[in-house]
């Protein structure tokens, strides 16, 4: 007795029809959007940039690492850690309310939405943008930086938090309230003791971010190695500009093995 074999299905037609609009329609954005390069200049630009990019990697700027005034570039590096450590501690502390609002088992399903919505709203705006507002108010320089990245890791962090919280054993939080334990004392006896590895480690996290966010905010006048890098650039001082990328690149890496580490010890 043989044993029928149903033969496979085709693949629809209009599939087929859907792959080949879409690969045309990629296509054609591509051809468009090199459309109004004009390639002689753009090559001989790039040729320059590129000699200039190896001269400054091969020549550094001596002089500007030695330089110990205000505009020199330990003073910039300083001023940047000090922006990211600064934002990152104002945003560690602040986000702990705004994570608890957030927390369904805290303050039940339908405030958590509420709080939810706050966190969403504070996030949705970049640094970059946040820096321009806060010039603005305070002036140029550091304190908008500060101002700038606080804000917006608040709205990072919250969320991260208010996922921890979520995540904890509710048991500890339950038996405390069944001992006639008021809200403070659950908050800091059954809550925080249980989810404070986690919140160190989130913001040790949101620290690196911060220390290369920092970096850029200069761009915009914000303070930091930001502003003379881009002067550099903008001047075509690539031993400058790539004295400062490198030096940012090793203090980055330092940041990040040393926060690395710490978070290891911690979760």
């Amino acid at each position: 007795m043989t044993s029928m074999t149903k033969p496979l299905p085709s693949k629809p037609k209009a599939h087929l029809w859907l792959r080949l609009i879409s690969i045309t329609l990629f296509l054609a954005l591509v051809i468009w959007a090199f459309s109004g390069i004009q390639y002689q200049g753009v090559m001989s630009t790039a040729a320059g940039t590129i000699r200039g990019m190896i001269r400054g990697l091969t020549n550094p700027d001596i002089a500007y690492i030695k330089d110990m005034t205000v505009d020199g570039l330990p003073n910039a590096l300083l001023e940047t850690v000090a922006i990211a450590i600064s934002g990152t501690f104002v945003s560690g502390i602040l986000a702990i309310p705004f994570a608890l609002l957030a927390s369904g088992n805290i303050v039940g399903e339908k405030r958590a939405k509420i709080g939810k919505f706050i966190i969403t709203m504070i996030r949705t705006f970049p640094e970059l943008i946040l820096a321009l507002i806060f010039i603005s108010v305070v002036g140029p320089g550091a304190p908008a930086g500060i101002l700038a990245l606080g804000i917006h890791s608040i709205g990072m962090l919250a969320k991260l938090y208010s996922e921890a919280i979520e995540s904890m054993d509710i048991g500890v939080k339950e038996a405390l309230e069944s001992c006639g334990g008021n809200r403070m004392e659950v908050l800091f006896r059954a809550v925080i003791p249980q989810v404070l590895p986690e919140f160190m480690s989130y913001t040790l996290f949101r620290f690196e971010i911060n220390m290369r966010a920092a970096s850029t905010l200069g761009l915009v006048g914000a303070g930091g190695i930001g502003a003379p890098l881009i002067f550099a650039i903008r001047t075509r001082s690539w031993e400058r500009a790539f004295t400062i990328v490198i030096a940012l690149i090793i203090t980055v890496t330092i940041i990040d093995f040393i926060s690395g580490r710490i978070r290891k010890k911690l979760v």
